[in-house]
């Protein structure tokens, strides 16, 4: 009898290619690693784009990204680390959704897929080559599942709502030319 199977491989290759692409967004952001501008330079974007205060948004999302990636990667707290990666996640497709889907026009096609994979992984469990297997699941019970998905989801609205009511109250009052000069 084999210890592990296709879907544990499968599974084990989807939490290292997801996390390890979160993982390092999110070390872009707290510490300016792989290219990345840092607390400050993260946290001025986000306060450009509605997030405030800026400063602590980046942190927020860095830590998001970088811990619920590195979670993810080791397969250690799945439900946890998948939701708080899609609620980074969701947090980000907020801010692209005005440029449409495809990443190619600025969309938030990239960052729909990173969040999807990373909830799909929530749901679905790390498999049996994860920390949470060797562990024995003390950290990826059934009813965490539920429980960090709707509480990221509740959190995720509320901060995306008051970003989105800030984006449209600075831009009240402006009105774009009916005809152009």
């Amino acid at each position: 009898m084999n210890c592990f199977d296709r879907r544990d491989l499968g599974l084990l290759l989807l939490r290292l290619g997801t996390g390890g692409v979160l993982a390092a967004h999110g070390a872009q952001k707290l510490f300016g690693w792989f290219g990345g501008h840092g607390l400050e330079g993260t946290g001025q974007f986000m306060e450009s784009v509605g997030y405030t205060p800026g400063k602590a948004s980046a942190t927020a999302a860095g830590l998001a990204e970088a811990g619920g990636g590195t979670l993810l990667a080791l397969g250690l707290a799945t439900p946890a680390a998948g939701a708080a990666a899609a609620g980074a996640m969701a947090g980000a497709a907020a801010v692209h959704v005005p440029s449409g889907f495809f990443a190619q026009s600025g969309g938030y096609e990239y960052a729909a897929s990173l969040g999807l994979a990373a909830a799909g992984l929530a749901v679905t469990g790390p498999g049996r080559l994860s920390l949470d297997h060797a562990l024995g699941h003390i950290f990826d019970r059934g009813w965490m599942v539920p429980a960090a998905l709707g509480a990221t989801a509740a959190a995720t609205a509320l901060v995306v709502g008051a970003r989105n009511c800030r984006v449209r109250a600075r831009t009240e009052g402006e009105q774009e030319a009916l005809f152009e000069e």
